[in-house]
């Protein structure tokens, strides 16, 4: 397993890879450069993941189109590939979420898996917003779901 840390203008994300697929991508807060937070090594994965990040930061990558190996149970999978259907810019709720993956009245346990997503920004979880409009809930605090959904609609 391969680690690097990412710096965008939010902070710092780090990723997490194997040889062949990206296995994680999580904000890290309070991050300090030192010897034994330095990244392992720079894989072709975690490069081009990079590149990848930085076109969706500058505004010019709308779909990622990385190689991915994650784990997480059937229904957290299937919630995972639903994120990875909503637009570019737009945003949906928990419920519409929920009816997405065949489970209307799953919007909880849809919401759990929303927040188990190991790939931020690139499986989009921060577009997913409460039926009333507000933001709901963000693994990484609100104000970093807030800047992304501002980065995305210009």
């Amino acid at each position: 397993m391969m680690k690097h840390y990412y710096q965008s203008f939010m902070g710092t994300w780090e990723i997490t890879a194997g040889e062949e697929a990206v296995t994680g991508i999580r904000f890290v807060e309070n991050y300090q450069t030192d010897e034994t937070a330095r990244e392992i090594a720079v894989s072709p994965v975690i490069k081009e993941t990079c590149k990848q990040l930085d076109e969706y930061f500058a505004g010019k990558r709308r779909v990622f189109d990385l190689p991915l190996a994650l784990s997480g149970t059937d229904f957290q999978q299937k919630v995972w590939q639903q994120l990875q259907q909503i637009p570019y810019g737009k945003t949906i709720s928990y419920a519409q979420l929920a009816d997405a993956t065949g489970n209307p009245k799953a919007c909880r346990a849809v919401g759990s898996a929303n927040g188990k997503n190991p790939v931020a920004i690139v499986i989009p979880c921060h577009r997913v917003i409460a039926s009333g409009g507000g933001l709901g809930g963000y693994a990484y605090g609100l104000a970093i779901k807030q800047e992304l959904l501002a980065l995305e609609k210009g």
